[in-house]
């Protein structure tokens, strides 16, 4: 009984364990040593150990790499001093497999690999980013769902993927991926790829940045390295509203508004079937030469991105006469429609130059869909109800003519250089058509070009505004940003459209 009063003493002032006599009281009981620390200086430890993440040794490993921490991340990425962190003390909650042993995460513990608690702090920023109407940025290195905890992992991913639908429109979500991600750790799944598929691939193959930027269209650009990439991350940050409450953003512009280029008037080649490059046209137009392209290696005969004019954030698409001859296929179709829908969703207006032959022909784009994915770009514009303003530079036939934001669409600008020749088809084509089995061909293509291998029959009929120099293009747009900057215009109300997916 003595004992037993003198170690209820001992505990109560906080006595070290160790100093308590060994009893059959104390091997029968579950015993707690008491912390010496005081609140503060526990909370201090634990702010401590999390900035640590890993450890000092698995942030060398991440160095050696050639990569940073998450921490060291941020830091680049933000404003010095702007990072506000939150739940640095949440930890994970699973005791199996050794797991409570380590309760941080970042790529060097646990190779970032999400749990429960991972999840809920990414959902609860979400939240709040929903709530106050603030971009969400993810830096992704992770090995995916952490199997040590079996279903509340991928419960925790289900979680965030609602959240990124429910956003979806209403901030801006980037995510840079800077390491193993989802697709990207499977073959570490599956180390004998050749026995689950029968096919021989490397894992850059299968999911490395070449393969998302040029192959399947999943990423938008690629980097050489983790500061490349924050510091690009952080010039397109610049271009967009904090969430679709806002209007496209406008800083001071050192570029005059009515600014011509006398170099535009010659960029289009006589010869029709001459190639240029539209993003010569596109430099020569924007606020500093300054175009921010967006999946620049993947579809590349349709090109789009973000620039300013006068200062005004603005989304360009165009065709590029350098690859396919600017023919519309299933990717740049899939590709311009996303970025429409982007620019459309965050208040951003659009620029469109067309040069389009048509859509590309062939059983490859017939059997893979090309009239359900063509019409993907079609409903983007028609959609649309931001300013658009739409520049024929020269070739615009067929039904890519309508697809490329026409005055059918909606446009609310629509200009034709003198080079432009809006037609059904091309001359030649058009010719053997309506004059086969004839003679004089030549005779009878010369009479098709002299009537509709130009602007004028789309002008007089109003389906183009004007007729402009090349050179005034930029003066022209501008003045009618300013213009449409008080456009309001309503979609009819409705669930949802039914886009053809």
């Amino acid at each position: 009984k003595e004992e037993a009063i003198s170690l209820v003493t001992r505990v109560k002032y906080g006595a070290v364990s160790a100093t308590v006599p060994q009893t059959s009281l104390h091997r029968s009981c579950r015993w707690y040593s008491v912390s010496h620390l005081s609140v503060k200086e526990r909370i201090d430890q634990k702010r401590q150990a999390a900035l640590q993440g890993g450890g000092q040794q698995r942030i060398e490993a991440q160095h050696k790499r050639g990569k940073l921490t998450a921490r060291e991340r941020v830091q680049l990425l933000l404003d010095p001093e702007s990072f506000v962190e939150t739940d640095m003390f949440v930890e994970h909650r699973c005791a199996d497999f050794g797991m409570e042993q380590d309760r941080n995460k970042d790529f060097t513990v646990f190779g970032g690999s999400l749990s429960g608690a991972h999840a809920q702090k990414i959902c609860k920023i979400m939240d709040q980013a929903m709530t106050v109407g603030a971009p969400v940025i993810g830096l992704n290195d992770s090995g995916g769902a952490r199997i040590q905890e079996g279903v509340e992992s991928l419960a925790g991913y289900a979680d965030i993927f609602l959240r990124n639908v429910m956003a979806s429109g209403v901030i801006p979500q980037i995510s840079l991926i800077m390491g193993p991600c989802a697709g990207g750790a499977v073959p570490e799944i599956f180390p004998n790829w050749h026995s689950v598929t029968n096919e021989d691939v490397t894992q850059e193959e299968l999911g490395g940045a070449k393969t998302h930027t040029t192959v399947s269209g999943v990423a938008h650009r690629a980097f050489e390295n983790d500061i490349e990439a924050l510091l690009n991350l952080r010039e397109f940050f610049n271009f967009l509203p904090l969430s679709n409450q806002d209007p496209a953003p406008i800083r001071e512009s050192h570029d005059s508004s009515d600014r011509l280029v006398p170099s535009l008037d010659n960029i289009v080649p006589l010869e029709s079937t001459k190639a240029y490059d539209m993003l010569d046209i596109i430099h020569a137009i924007v606020d500093e030469r300054d175009f921010f392209e967006i999946m620049p290696n993947y579809a590349k005969n349709i090109v789009v991105g973000f620039a300013r004019m006068n200062g005004r954030t603005v989304g360009i698409v165009g065709n590029q006469p350098k690859v396919a001859s600017g023919c519309l296929d299933i990717n740049s179709s899939v590709k311009g429609a996303r970025f429409v829908r982007f620019c459309d969703a965050f208040n951003i207006p659009i620029i469109t130059f067309v040069d389009v032959p048509g859509f590309l022909p062939g059983t490859a784009q017939e059997y893979g869909g090309i009239i359900r994915h063509g019409a993907k770009l079609l409903f983007a514009f028609a959609e649309a109800t931001v300013p658009k303003i739409t520049i024929i530079t020269r070739k615009a036939y067929g039904g890519a003519y309508d697809v490329m934001s026409s005055k059918h669409l909606r446009g609310d600008v629509n200009y034709a250089w003198p080079t432009a020749e809006v037609a059904v088809m091309g001359a030649k084509g058009a010719v053997q058509i309506i004059f086969r089995g004839k003679e004089n061909q030549a005779e009878a293509e010369a009479e098709y070009v002299e009537k509709f291998a130009n602007p004028f029959p789309a002008a007089v009929r109003g389906f183009v505004d004007d007729i402009i120099e090349p050179a005034t293009t930029r003066k022209k747009i501008c003045q009618d940003l300013e213009v449409l900057a008080s456009k309001k215009q309503v979609n009819p109300w409705k669930k949802h459209a039914n886009i053809p997916l």
